[in-house]
């Protein structure tokens, strides 16, 4: 039994081109379906987050899996032109490595971060929910989330971290001084624009407009930041009033346009407007940053500043890689062994249920 990974990131590919393959948090569940259906394909997990798009599988027949997944992404490309070259591959063990780092935030925009381990547990739980893990996935994933575990807790990788949510709170501060006057508007009340948000409010912001497209969930999210939910149909409505807007829905298309957003500027006079675009794909075409006022920053223009502040964490790197080591030969030796043990079956594909789009 092999686990394979195909996948782009950050690392390697542009916001454009990753917007282009990404999958909503709510088609997790089909996309994992789709894939652990395909030949070569035993089981599956499909991750996509701002930063990265990755299928992890387990196959006894490495080259069949590969063909199947680079097919999967040529699906989910649709009308975009697909260049298989673009993209990552690793069997085992590198796809074990790859996964251990992924999880202990060392493959992340901002080193040490520890929002993608509670990603990449939802995407697991997605997968493992409608039957699309078995019994080596099951394993490797439940190792991996005890690798970051062990990381975090035996190194400083992860002290004094920053979030993307500290990083758009710095930023917001050099545009505006201070912000204790600043209106935040969230557009899409998912985790990442939670967290940006909490940020911000740290900083003095005080007033904030949750708009998302199920208004219990802006309920929610409004009232747990002592703001003021608005139907997302409407917006647009109090956009004159806002200083700071958060992109992160799930939308297709961008939300933000040239178009809205030009009326709005030439009511503001010389008062800015802040877009943090968090979301792949973008909820801003990158047009508005043309007008007069407007500072559009999206999850790209935000890895040079997380540089400033990396060196104590790199320091920790030697550490961390050689616990991922450790985890990386001893879960090796246990598929391996697994694989040749008597009676093992040549596929452990699971009867799963698919869920319907």
């Amino acid at each position: 039994m092999n686990v394979i990974c195909l996948g782009l990131s950050h690392l390697t590919a542009s916001v454009e081109l990753r917007e282009k393959f990404a999958v909503a948090d709510a088609d997790l569940a089909l996309a994992a379906s789709r894939l652990g259906a395909m030949d070569g394909i035993s089981e599956s997990v499909v991750i996509s987050t701002c930063n990265r798009v990755e299928l992890y599988a387990a196959s006894d027949d490495a080259a069949l899996g590969f063909e199947s997944l680079h097919r999967f992404l040529g699906e989910q490309a649709q009308a975009h032109h697909y260049d298989p070259q673009i993209f990552y591959q690793y069997d085992s063990p590198h796809s074990i490595r790859h996964l251990f780092r992924v999880v202990s935030g060392l493959d992340s925009m901002v080193l040490g971060e520890t929002e993608i381990l509670g990603q990449v547990k939802k995407a697991y739980s997605t997968a493992f929910g409608i039957g699309a893990t078995a019994r080596h996935l099951n394993k490797l994933y439940q190792r991996a989330f005890n690798v970051a575990k062990e990381v975090r807790t035996n190194t400083g990788v992860a002290r004094g971290s920053v979030s993307v949510g500290s990083v758009a709170a710095d930023l917001a501060e050099k545009i505006f001084g201070r912000l204790d006057a600043c209106k935040i508007m969230i557009l899409g009340a998912g985790e990442t624009g939670e967290l940006t948000a909490k940020a911000l409010l740290s900083r003095g912001a005080k007033s904030i407009l949750v708009a998302n497209r199920t208004h219990e969930r802006a309920l929610e999210l409004a009232s747990k930041m002592g703001g003021d939910a608005i139907p997302f149909g409407e917006w647009e409505r109090p956009l004159a009033e806002v200083d700071i807007i958060i992109g992160s829905t799930a939308a297709p298309l961008p939300v933000l346009t040239r178009e809205k957003l030009r009326p709005v500027m030439q009511q503001r006079l010389d008062r800015p407007l802040f877009v943090i675009d968090l979301a792949v794909p973008r909820d801003a075409e990158p047009a508005v940053n043309d007008l007069e006022g407007v500072y559009l920053y999206d999850i790209d223009s935000l890895r040079a500043i997380t540089e400033q502040s990396m060196d104590s964490r790199r320091k920790e790197l030697a550490a961390c890689e050689q616990m991922i080591e450790r985890h990386v030969r001893e879960f090796s030796e246990w598929l391996a062994a697994d694989t040749a043990r008597p009676g093992a079956l040549p596929d452990t594909r699971r009867q799963f249920e698919v869920p319907q789009p």
